[in-house]
């Protein structure tokens, strides 16, 4: 009997041993065939161990992107990063033809995939049902839409802002965040979620836990992530928010089937939810799970993105207040030649704020790399540089916004930079010129048929917020504060700093 329990026990170990070496080939064998392929492309190398270069990446991405972006300039090249597979770093050149390869060949979703961890955050990186609803329901309505933005905008700032009868101290990040959660509540759940509290609170706080489960499994060896990544609490923090998410939507959802079904005078609401809930049989997301994580991935999508471009915008306006009052005065012109209404027409003639927005975003964007994408099959460039399947490109965009044969003088901060050019009349120089636009050498919502399909939205919400905000207040940095509050930054990543206060005081009529 012992005999046969030693050579029992033999036998596990000697499976369990063959079982972790076929694993470990697995494993590592794709890996050492990629990165045989990586070195045959030029590396910008910053240091010598990986951990220190991990290290410095994530604190040093910036200073790291424009000097490989100058080193190179036409050519592809690689940096490494904090994940254990090197990136490959794309000019711009190269853009117009990268764009036609397909999802089969350049993967958006699975780039995003990779980054967020979607095997145990479980958010949704490739809905067809967002963007169609967005481009085909969403940007068509902004029109009719507007004056209702408006009216939850103005009451939303009422609301979160203190009375600011003399110079008051504002942490304006977390009052922007939870306007822009009313505001985009409005157009995504319609009035019956969008001041539920439970619902706000999913907002304002939804993307900072994905934020956090991301980083502490960015942490973890990939090849330990199966076993140690679900037990996070980070993690189970989302399973969490998913299930209230389904709680707050369902007696909403039922409802609106129910009115639907019974009321032959009942008419349907115009917001994000109905929209989906009218196609949503057409992408098989009609339970409401799925429109529960649907809602969450545009919360993720839209409120804090659209809240740190805002704040950027009034931190940079406060260190340059000389140009408040220009600004104002353009809103106020507006405003007047459309009966006060915050309408398409009175937004599309605050040519001065919307140039000031633009290269506020040049110069403080969400980012400092674009059109990030997964290889999933080899492709040769027309310079003759192949990319292997496995890698993740990225563009540079903030050395690209820095290079002054982009953007002459590029170093200095114009906020008039993109009005003055759209004076210089021609339809597509004007259109090239507005926040909005993508191409090239305007990045930051992306670039062709996956450049964020909300931009419209979230332009027109982020103005309104800015116009409201410069009619009613002055601003201005805290006293002896002489320079602009420095953008916190991690790896690719940059956003303002919410511990910072401004100082706010009504305008006297």
């Amino acid at each position: 009997m012992e005999l046969q329990s030693l050579t029992g026990a033999a036998h596990t170990l000697q499976t369990f041993g063959i079982a972790s070496v076929v694993f470990v080939l697995l494993w590592f064998l794709p890996r050492i065939r990629l990165e045989a392929r990586l070195r045959k492309l030029p590396a910008y190398v910053y240091e010598d161990s990986g951990k220190k270069t991990a290290t410095t990446y994530m604190t040093s991405a910036k200073r790291i992107y424009i000097a490989g972006y100058n080193k190179f300039k036409n050519h592809v090249f690689r940096i490494s990063t904090n994940e254990s597979i090197d990136t490959v770093v794309v000019p711009v050149k190269f853009l117009p033809e990268l764009r036609k390869l397909p999802d089969s060949v350049l993967s958006f979703p699975e780039a995003v995939a990779d980054l967020l961890h979607t095997k145990y955050t479980k958010i949704s990186t490739d809905e067809p049902i967002s963007a169609h609803v967005a481009k085909a329901d969403l940007t068509p309505a902004l029109a009719r839409l507007n004056p209702i933005i408006d009216e939850e905008v103005e009451q939303a700032m009422a609301e979160e802002m203190p009375p600011c009868e003399d110079w008051t101290e504002v942490y304006i990040y977390m009052k922007l965040v939870n306007a822009v959660a009313k505001v985009s509540g409005r157009v995504f759940v319609g009035p019956e979620l969008c001041r539920n509290k439970e619902y706000l609170d999913a907002a304002a706080n939804y993307t900072l836990d994905l934020i956090s489960a991301q980083r502490k499994i960015s942490e973890i060896k990939p090849w330990q992530r199966p076993f140690l990544a679900p037990r996070l609490k980070e993690v189970k923090q989302l399973r969490i928010r998913e299930e209230k998410a389904k709680e707050i939507l369902e007696p909403v959802v039922n409802a609106r089937r129910e009115a639907e079904k019974n009321d032959p005078t009942y008419k349907k609401p115009d917001d994000m939810l109905q929209w989906l809930m009218n196609r949503g049989s057409d992408y098989g997301r009609d339970s409401i799970e799925s429109l529960a994580k649907v809602q969450l991935g545009l919360i993720f999508a839209a409120i804090h993105t659209t809240t740190l471009t805002a704040t950027n915008i009034l931190y940079t306006m406060a260190e340059r207040t000389e140009y408040i009052q220009p600004i104002r005065e353009e809103i106020r012109q507006a405003m007047a030649d459309n009966d006060g209404v915050m309408t398409y027409r009175a937004l599309q003639q605050m040519e001065k704020l919307d140039s000031f927005m633009k290269e506020t975003m040049r110069f403080y964007p969400p980012g400092f790399t674009s059109f990030n994408r997964k290889v999933l099959r080899g492709f040769t460039l027309s310079n003759g540089q192949y990319i292997p399947a496995g890698v993740t490109i990225e563009v540079p965009s903030h050395a690209v916004y820095q290079d002054s044969s982009n953007y002459p003088d590029g170093d200095v901060f114009d906020g008039y930079r993109f009005y003055k050019l759209r004076q210089q009349g021609g339809a597509q120089n004007h259109a090239r010129n507005q926040f909005v636009t993508t191409n090239e050498t305007n990045l930051a919502f992306g670039y062709g048929r996956h450049a964020c399909p909300g931009r419209f939205f979230a332009s027109n919400e982020i103005k309104m917020m800015l116009a409201r905000t410069l009619l009613e207040y002055d601003f201005k940095l805290p006293e002896g504060v002489t320079e602009r509050y420095p953008n916190q930054e991690f790896g690719r990543s940059t956003s303002p700093d919410a511990a910072k206060p401004l100082l706010f005081k009504k305008v006297k009529a």
